[in-house]
Formats: structure tokens, C-alpha cells, sequence
């Protein structure tokens, strides 16, 4: 085997992510590998950047789809620079904050919620009485963001 490429057991004891999901990613175009002429994969070192983000953005509930069109606007033929990944961050930071903001409401809300102990509908910041918010839109109204009603 060449040095400078990792066959896929490599590549999933390195990034802590099994081969077959290491194949769905390929199929669906997040990482890259060549094949020998036994037809093999090979993967270079720098697809641990790219399974690394593909995991870490998925933690934070970024979708599949999200991250590939991000992945999609990094330099073929040529390793990401930290310039490179600082313009895609930039491109999603404000829906990180977003999302931030929320999960911290949610702890927050779910913190008082559950530990107030107050057991009353009347004082409990997520109670919607007679489904009131339901002309909104479905989901966790008094949760989730609002969309502007302008």
C-alpha cells in the first residue's frame, strides 16, 4: 500500500467511524477514495478532515445534505487551507448561534419545567391552553423561533 492513502479499515480505525458508514458517506459524496486495480479503496490522509467535520456537524444536527453542499464549496485537487475552512464556518455561524440560543432555552425551559414542581398549568411557560398557537404552524411553538409576521 502507498503511504500517503489509508485503505478503509485505516480510515475507520483512525476516525472512529465504521467502514459501511464510510461507504454511505462515498456513495452520497462526502469523502473520496481512488481504487487500486484490484478495486479496492484508498482514501488520502486528508479525508480525516472531512469524515472528522461530516461527525462533528452531525452533532450539532446539521443534515447531510447540509454538509455535503458545504464540502461541495471547498477547493478540489487540493487540501483545504484554514482560510478555506474559516469561510465555510463563517457561512454557517449564524445559524450556530441559532441553534445555541435554542438548545440553551430549551435547557433552560426544561430545567424550570421539571424541577419547579409546581405541577400548575396556569404558570408553566410551555403551556398552550386550548391549542391557542395551533394557527402558527405545527411543531413547538413557544419553543421554536417565529418566523416574522411581516
Amino acid at each position: 500500500m502507498h503511504e500517503a492513502t489509508l485503505t478503509i479499515g485505516q480510515l475507520a480505525e483512525r476516525s472512529g467511524v465504521a467502514p459501511s458508514a464510510l461507504r454511505y458517506y462515498e456513495r452520497l459524496g462526502l469523502i473520496h477514495a481512488v481504487r487500486t486495480g484490484g478495486n479496492q479503496r484508498r482514501y488520502a490522509r486528508t479525508e480525516l478532515r472531512r469524515v472528522a467535520f461530516v461527525r462533528i456537524s452531525q452533532q450539532v444536527g446539521v443534515s447531510l445534505d447540509e454538509i455535503r453542499e458545504a464540502l461541495d464549496s471547498l477547493p478540489a485537487g487540493r487540501t483545504p487551507t484554514p482560510e478555506d475552512w474559516a469561510a465555510l464556518s463563517r457561512g454557517w455561524r449564524e445559524r450556530l448561534d441559532e441553534r445555541i440560543r435554542l438548545l440553551g432555552k430549551l435547557r433552560d425551559d426544561l430545567d424550570g419545567c421539571i424541577g419547579c414542581g409546581c405541577l400548575s398549568l396556569q404558570r408553566c411557560t410551555l403551556y398552550n391552553p386550548g391549542d391557542s398557537l395551533a394557527a402558527e404552524g405545527p411543531g413547538a411553538r413557544l419553543v421554536l423561533p417565529r418566523a416574522d409576521p411581516g
